[in-house]
């Protein structure tokens, strides 16, 4: 008997598979990144403004896109099905590091962000509770960088981790399944 379901057992078939791989490094990426965002927010008190909300969309996607093509790959799914999600994985992480880029480009005053987190507060509410909104209301303004290591900002770490989430997607389509 030497076919190659004995020779290699499901385990060892289905580490070489670069697809695999990929999905799962991207889920683990995704992952990790999440729970530092939550870590900064809920443990060092550093509050997300709009643009970082937005910004986690891309992970909240990758995360279990990443684990479902990593699942399907090892229940022998079509290849083209599993090259269009690891497609989606690449896409979603460039559009995200494109809007980490503008964030960036934001914090460093390179250009205006949007207006409801770095422009000027236009609604104020009525003047009656206008006092006891103040004392309520923390504002997070997206031109304001709130942590900085080694001169990049969470931002400009999310325009790297998502380059990253994106070449490992590609990596996935691009290397030859081993047999």
């Amino acid at each position: 008997m030497t076919s190659d379901a004995a020779a290699y057992p499901p385990h060892a078939r289905h580490a070489d598979d670069p697809v695999r791989v990929a999905a799962l490094a991207t889920a683990l990426v995704a992952a990790v990144t999440l729970a530092g965002v939550w870590f900064f927010e809920l443990v060092l008190d550093i509050r997300p403004c709009p643009l970082c909300l937005q910004q986690r969309y891309a992970y909240y996607l990758a995360l279990p896109l990443a684990l479902a093509i990593a699942f399907a790959a090892t229940r022998g799914a079509p290849r083209s099905l599993l090259i269009a999600g690891l497609a989606i994985l690449a896409l979603a992480a460039l559009a995200n590091s494109s809007l980490g880029a503008y964030h960036a480009g934001v914090e460093w005053k390179f250009w205006q962000g949007p207006t409801d987190c770095s422009g000027p507060v236009v609604d104020l509410g009525s003047a009656g509770n206008l006092l006891e909104r103040l004392d309520t209301v923390r504002v997070i303004r997206c031109d304001e960088v709130q942590w900085r290591f080694l001169g990049l900002s969470l931002a400009g770490y999310n325009v790297l981790i998502s380059l990253s989430m994106a070449a490992i997607a590609v990596w996935g389509m691009a290397a030859p399944r081993r047999a």
